[in-house]
Order: C-alpha cells, then sequence, then structure tokens
C-alpha cells in the first residue's frame, strides 16, 4: 500500500489527539473548579486575579479549550449599592489547556466588599458568587499592612527564595559607611546609572548617582507600590540602573565586594538580583499601560502545538553578533529557522547584507512550535514571556540569568544550545523528530513559569530581597544630603479610607 501524504497524515493524528484529550462535551458549572489570590481581599495588586479550570459532568479535568468557552463570564460589583466602585473586567483569558484567567482592575476601594460572580451562561461556577470583605483597596491607597509577616502569610510567599539565599551568601553583614565612601567613586562618576535610596518610616527618598538615571522610574514605582501595600523595613541601599551587574569583586579580595542591586545577574559578579524592570513595569502596568504582561500573554499563545508551523523563531535587535549568526543560518536553512533582526544599532554595517525584517507583534511569535532565545546586551528579557508560551524554548547558553532561572533545568524546562549556536540546527531537528517529548518540556517550561511568574510571587521577591538586605545592614540608614522624598506621580483619583491605621514613627 502506497504510503499517506503528510498532510492527510498531520489531519489523522490530529484527529486522534483531539478525540483523546476531549473528557466530554459539557462544562459541569458546579464541578468546575476556581481558586487563586484574587479572590482574597488582602491580596492587593495592580491587577487582580484568579484561574477556573474547566471540568465535565463525569469530573474530569478539560485540557484543551472546552466548546462554547465564550460562555465564561465574570461579574464584579460593590456588594454594597451605595457605593460605585469602578471595575475594570476584560473577558477571561482562555489559556488553551482546559484553564480559564479571570482578571480585573479597581479604581477605587471596595470599603463593604466585593461580590465575584464566575458565571458559564447564566450558571455559576464552583462556589460562585464569592464575596470579598471589604475594605478591598485599589492600588493606589497607601493603607500599609503593619504586620509583614502577615502580609507574607496572606500572599503564600515561599519560605524560601534559592536566589537570594546565594545572593546574600557573599555579604554576611553590610557595611552602610564602605558603600557610603566607594559605590559614588566607583559607580557613580558621570556616565554612571547607581540610584541611592534610603527607606525610613516607609517613605521612599533617592539620590540620583551619574548621567543616565531616567530608567529611576521603574525603581521607583515599584518601591512606591511595595510602601503602599506592606510597612517595609528602615534600609539604605543603591540600585544599578543599567544593563550590566557591576560588582566584579570577589568575595576573599580586599577590599571586598558590594552588594550593588541589579536587575541581571552573571556569573563572574556578585550583585543582588531583582526581577527586572521589564517584567515588574509590566505587571504594574497591566491592563493600562502595556501591551504584553505576564497575565495577558498566558491568553495570547497562538494556535494550538499541532496547528503551530514547525520552524524555530527569532525576531529582535542586533545586540550581539549571536544574533547575526541567527540570521544567516536562517538565510541557509529556512525549512528549520526564521530569524530576522528588526532594529540596528551595533552592526549597522550589516545591514545590508543581511536584511531588515519587519516588526512583528510578540503574540505572533507563538505561531511557530520554537522559539530562540539568545542574549542582547545581556540576558534576553523576553525570556519570561517566552516561557509563558507554549512554544518550546530553545534557550542559549549565557554568563548571565535573571532572579528566576535557579528553578528551570535543561531538558525539563528548556532545551539547552551552545553559546556559539553550533547545535542549534541539530537541536530543532531534534524538537521535529522527538514531538512528543519536545512539547512535553514546552508544557513542563510553561507550567513552572505560570508558578514563578505570578504577579504576587514578584512583589513577595522584592519584598524578601529588602528584608534581607536589612537584616544584614550593620549601621542605621538616614536621609542624606540631596536625597528627594519620592512621591506618587498623580494618577490616583480617587480618595482612600484606610481601615487599618498604624502609627508612623516621627521622619529623622
Amino acid at each position: 500500500m502506497g504510503r499517506f501524504p503528510r498532510a492527510l497524515l498531520l489531519l489523522l493524528q490530529h484527529a486522534v489527539l483531539v478525540a483523546a484529550e476531549a473528557p466530554g462535551e459539557q462544562v459541569s458549572a458546579p464541578r468546575s473548579v476556581v481558586w487563586g489570590p484574587g479572590l482574597q481581599a488582602g491580596v492587593v495588586l495592580p491587577v487582580r486575579y484568579f484561574y477556573l479550570q474547566a471540568v465535565n459532568s463525569e469530573g474530569q479535568n478539560f485540557t484543551r479549550s472546552p466548546p462554547d468557552q465564550t460562555q465564561f463570564k465574570v461579574v464584579i460589583k460593590s456588594i454594597s449599592p451605595k457605593e460605585v466602585v469602578r471595575i475594570h473586567v476584560p473577558k477571561p483569558l482562555d489559556r488553551n489547556d482546559g484553564t480559564f484567567l479571570m482578571r480585573y482592575r479597581m479604581y477605587e476601594t471596595a470599603n463593604e466588599g466585593l461580590k465575584i460572580e464566575v458565571l458559564y451562561g447564566d450558571e455559576h461556577v464552583a462556589q460562585s458568587p464569592y464575596i470579598l470583605k471589604g475594605p478591598v483597596y485599589h492600588e493606589y491607597c497607601e493603607c500599609p499592612e503593619e504586620d509583614p509577616q502577615a502580609w507574607q502569610k496572606t500572599l503564600s510567599c515561599p519560605t524560601k527564595e534559592p536566589q537570594i539565599a546565594k545572593d546574600f551568601a557573599s555579604f554576611p553583614s553590610i557595611n552602610l559607611q564602605q558603600m557610603l565612601n566607594e559605590v559614588p567613586k566607583r559607580f557613580g562618576e558621570e556616565r554612571g546609572a547607581i540610584v541611592h535610596y534610603t527607606i525610613l518610616n516607609n517613605h521612599v527618598y533617592r539620590r540620583p548617582l551619574g548621567k543616565y538615571t531616567d530608567f529611576k522610574m521603574f525603581s521607583d514605582e515599584i518601591l512606591l507600590s511595595l510602601a503602599r501595600k506592606v510597612l517595609l523595613p528602615d534600609l539604605e541601599f543603591y540600585i544599578n540602573l543599567g544593563d550590566w551587574p557591576l560588582e566584579h569583586r570577589k568575595v576573599n579580595e580586599t577590599p571586598g565586594p558590594l552588594p550593588i542591586i541589579s536587575w541581571c545577574g552573571s556569573q563572574d559578579s556578585q550583585d543582588i538580583i531583582l526581577p527586572t524592570y521589564d517584567i515588574t513595569h509590566s505587571t504594574l502596568e497591566a491592563m493600562r499601560g502595556v501591551t504584553n504582561d505576564l497575565l495577558s500573554i498566558q491568553g495570547n499563545t497562538g494556535p494550538s502545538w499541532i496547528n503551530k508551523t514547525e520552524k524555530a523563531f527569532f525576531r529582535g535587535r542586533d545586540s550581539r553578533e549571536e544574533r547575526l549568526q541567527l540570521v544567516q543560518l536562517s538565510k541557509e536553512n529556512p525549512q528549520l529557522l526564521d530569524a530576522g533582526i528588526t532594529g540596528y544599532f551595533f552592526f549597522q554595517e550589516k545591514e545590508k547584507e543581511l536584511g531588515k525584517a519587519k516588526l512583528i507583534g510578540f503574540f505572533d511569535f507563538f505561531k511557530y512550535k520554537y522559539q530562540v532565545n539568545v542574549d542582547g546586551t545581556v540576558a534576553a528579557y523576553r525570556y519570561p514571556y517566552l516561557m509563558l508560551g507554549d512554544s518550546l524554548v530553545l534557550k542559549q547558553d549565557s554568563p548571565y540569568y535573571e532572579h528566576f532561572y535557579m528553578a528551570l533545568k535543561p531538558w525539563k524546562h528548556y532545551v539547552p544550545i551552545k553559546r556559539n549556536l553550533a547545535d542549534l540546527l541539530e537541536k530543532v531537528k531534534w524538537a521535529k523528530e522527538n514531538d512528543e517529548e519536545a512539547k512535553k518540556i514546552a508544557k513542563e517550561g510553561q507550567l513552572t513559569a505560570r508558578d514563578l511568574l505570578q504577579p504576587h510571587r514578584l512583589y513577595c521577591y522584592y519584598y524578601r530581597v529588602l528584608q534581607k538586605y536589612a537584616e544584614h545592614q550593620s549601621s542605621k540608614p538616614k536621609i542624606r544630603d540631596g536625597m528627594e522624598l519620592v512621591s506618587q506621580p498623580g494618577d490616583s483619583t480617587s480618595i482612600c479610607q484606610c481601615h487599618r491605621k498604624r502609627p508612623l514613627k516621627e521622619d529623622l
């Protein structure tokens, strides 16, 4: 008998997969499951969110989008009919695996509380309606929880963060006077990108050092956001706003390393790492000032695995030579790789030879089965978003890392490729020949990223770094000459009544 055409085989495989994955045709609203931090009044976030797992009448979880998924909807309103609260509630995000992500952004505080109805058609889902007893604060309410341990417990913050433990192992004691003497001279000259912060009595003060400190708006906004939610420890520290980590002294050197806080770490540096400004800003501005964020990406991961284009994909700037190599490989192997440079700055002379690719929306990346993650000037800050998609990530070996990399393992969460990309085509061929294994790795990476990169986890991480820093600091922080109080920009349009009050110490 003759061989089946490849297209027909794919159609038959697709039919078998659909039949195997479909637990039943009808969603059971009562049996479906709803959970997440957005159902707790005490979890104050810029965008609140929770999850829904669709379940059929036989009690089986859907593993792909159920029929009539558009029947799911969320209605949120104040418990009190006398209290008008502006709340933006977009449509549920279908994550294409039987789960949905529900989001809402509050613009006023609901003093009496909220009623959240999760519906499938006209039928309540799980334990809907959910009652959040007030007050339910909005993002710009300055109502910090005075008990940090209670706040962390409410957010279900992890008890351990391996990267934080590793970062502070080099600094059993932080000599503030040494920092004051050395940091401005070493890192704060004209071309510096350093900001000196003091947090005192839950107020944030800062002094920029150097010429390139415009990105202080990102560190300002997260510190202010934290201070509105929880009582921060008193401490004094320096944040590096530049791309590259700064402190390359070894622990056994004299003088020893300084605990500079940065957004990116490297194998040969001692900086203390925070989540990057990119994912932090996207968390703060989700459903408002940004298109791509850690939540929206989860509902825009392209076609199902079997319908994705079987090629590796890359688009980006020319910020590293290996990216140029990618484009050359793509020209030579278009059946395996689609790579293009969208903007030239570092290697402008290469534009005529390699060409310039058109910009493409990030969500469209996931039309491709495999995503190539190559460093930019440092770690590529797109990596968290790629991991949250449902494509297989081919990650370049790199000396740079972000705060969550330690939890990811090669061949479990992603496929590693050599620094010089010598094995990239070989790894793409492997993925094509081992489709089920590639799909499994992609899914495992996605699920792990969903857990690690939840917005409330970023707040937990930031707080734990500040807490550790304060614990290790050997002298009292002060408001130094040239520091100014950082205040919230005037975009909060509502007056917030705080029901939890705490006396602040007098400002020093």
